[in-house]
């Protein structure tokens, strides 16, 4: 570069220009910097007052997280998880053609503080942003017969890239979950105990009555009067046997007689 004799102005180097126009803006985005807003989960007060998040329902944990469950169906929620003190659900919403959101409910019953028939009911909602990116790959090809040559190839993708995820705030959207609750909860059938003034007898008629006839009585030999039948039979054998060695003593001396 030749010698100036005189200075000259700045914007006669644009290269100059641009160094100076970044140098405000780095100088601007430091000052901003020193004025970032406060985290969300700053602002929690934790506060031991009455939560927008529970409700209290005179009934039991089961028949609460029952009612629960009726009110998401009845919504169009999808149920993932079914417990006796929690129930998890889903649903899927499309609010324009690269856009999908999907909120998660989580449901919680415990036992409430003063009576046995109440119940205490948490919840919380989920809400998770998706958005369609499209990306676009390059390839390269060479041709060995033309040298050095290469096409390039061009090729796009679209896939849902989760974008946010946010607590849905309390107010009337959990009121409305409340209040669905309760009229399920006014609805649902309950058994009760039948006291016992009102339980009554009646006697059954008499052509209704079965009777059975009597049974007969089983007559069981003693061991003494089996040995006593047992020796009567002896004797009457014995007598038999002698009275036939007797009636054929006397046929042989009959035919002896008759020989002679």
């Amino acid at each position: 570069m030749p010698f100036l004799p005189y200075p000259l102005p700045l914007m006669s180097f644009p290269s100059l220009r641009l160094a100076a126009v970044s140098l405000g803006l780095l100088a601007l985005a430091a000052c901003g910097g020193r004025t970032a807003t406060t985290p969300s989960y700053q602002q929690e007060l934790f506060s031991s007052g009455a939560s927008p998040f529970a409700h209290n329902y005179d009934a039991t944990v089961a028949e609460t997280c029952a009612a629960a469950r009726r009110a998401l169906l009845s919504q169009g929620f999808l149920t993932t998880m079914a417990q006796p003190d929690t129930v998890d659900a889903t649903k899927n919403f499309q609010p324009s053609a690269d856009q999908h959101v999907v909120v998660s409910f989580h449901v919680v019953c415990t036992p409430g503080e003063n009576t046995t028939n109440q119940s205490i009911v948490y919840v919380n909602a989920v809400q998770d942003g998706y958005a369609l990116k499209k990306s676009d790959t390059s390839a390269s090809v060479g041709l060995s017969v033309l040298g050095s040559l290469s096409l390039p190839i061009h090729s796009n993708s679209d896939a849902m890239v989760k974008i946010s995820s946010e607590t849905v705030p309390a107010g009337k959207f959990y009121d409305r979950f409340f209040n669905l609750m309760g009229h399920y909860l006014n609805t649902v059938p309950r058994s009760a105990p039948v006291s016992a003034d009102d339980v009554r007898s009646k006697p059954l008629a008499p052509s209704l009555i079965v009777t059975s006839p009597e049974p007969t009585p089983i007559v069981a030999q003693t061991p003494t009067a089996a040995t006593a039948i047992q020796a009567s039979d002896a004797v009457a054998a014995t007598k038999k046997a002698a009275e036939e060695v007797a009636a054929s003593g006397a046929m042989a001396a009959l035919r002896a007689r008759v020989a002679q």
